[in-house]
């Protein structure tokens, strides 16, 4: 099957108001670049957004967070992005924090179907409040629940007509956890190849998981901090 679309601004058009959407990326690391900026510019509003960071204050999901288009976040780290600070500061956008882990494994669970798992990180701590906990073997335990969405986005470096991707070192980071859990699965590659050109050996994940497939154009792949020495 084809699975091949035109470019972003395709792929996101039928996205409406109050979506829930996973955005792939460890810092800007895997972002997908594209499908964000066509999202913003096509304005679908009070989004749930699941991503392992809030991006830069004009990068990223940030340029999502200005446009005042997310209603909430379920993230692990936000700790580079202003503007996400003064949002949740003003009460302007609500905001989950989850463990690293535990938001990793919870991604996981949505897309393997598990209904849910009981962990040790976050016991005794903010993150276990309102949340079920029991004991094993001695030790006590937080039940998490699974973290499914609407519509996921990932960015992968190579991907074939199918839907099959292929990411590139640390590029691989959330996205394929997040193709999983998703109803609908949006892939944007840097190349773009026909059936049997990528190696099945190699394939992270299958095009099964893939609804949407473009290549993307104009990636700026930033570094969200970067150290030299002098």
């Amino acid at each position: 099957m084809n699975k091949v679309i035109g470019d972003a601004n395709q792929a996101i058009s039928d996205i409406g108001d109050g979506a829930t959407i996973m955005m792939g990326g460890f810092g800007l690391c895997g972002i997908p670049e594209n499908l964000i900026q066509a999202l913003r510019d096509q304005g679908a509003r009070d989004l749930t957004v699941i991503s392992n960071n809030a991006g830069i204050d004009d990068f990223g999901i940030g340029i999502l967070l200005e446009k005042r288009q997310i209603r909430k976040m379920i993230s692990t780290y936000v700790g580079e992005n202003r503007l996400f600070e003064e949002l949740v500061l003003k009460g302007e956008l609500e905001v989950e924090l989850c463990p690293q882990g535990t938001f990793a494994e919870r991604i996981r669970a949505g897309g393997a179907g598990i209904g849910g798992f009981y962990t040790p990180t976050g016991y005794g701590t903010v993150v276990a409040e309102g949340k079920e906990t029991r004991p094993f073997g001695g030790k006590h335990y937080v039940l998490e629940l699974p973290l499914k969405a609407d519509f996921a986005f990932v960015k992968a470096h190579w991907g074939d007509s199918a839907g099959n991707l292929v990411y590139r070192k640390t590029a691989r980071n959330f996205n394929p956890l997040m193709a999983m859990a998703a109803k609908v699965t949006i892939a944007e590659v840097e190349a773009l190849v026909g059936p049997g050109d990528l190696d099945a050996d190699t394939v992270h994940t299958p095009g099964i998981y893939v609804n949407r497939i473009f290549e993307g154009i104009d990636y700026q792949k930033r570094i969200e901090r970067r150290r030299v020495r002098d």
